[in-house]
């Protein structure tokens, strides 16, 4: 099965675009939660609704980043 008929199968898919705020916009993987984190997660990375919009146009995904990001935030 492709992206596209994955994505008309979605039930979440409406709320799953409206929540992502990845700007790679030729990304597939858009709106599908559960093959973006499938992606990333082999890569060793994090989604990019795991960052706030500023820092996720840099496009580093690295779980350093994330701690960086975040550390005196929490």
């Amino acid at each position: 099965m492709n992206y596209g008929e994955m994505k008309k199968q979605c039930p979440n898919i409406r709320q799953n675009l409206a929540d992502c705020n990845c700007s790679y916009t030729s990304c597939e993987k858009t709106g599908l939660c559960c093959r973006c984190v499938a992606y990333h997660r082999q890569n060793r990375e994090l989604p990019a609704c795991f960052f706030p919009d500023d820092v996720e146009k840099g496009w580093d995904r690295s779980f350093r980043n994330f701690i960086d990001t975040w550390k005196d935030k929490v």
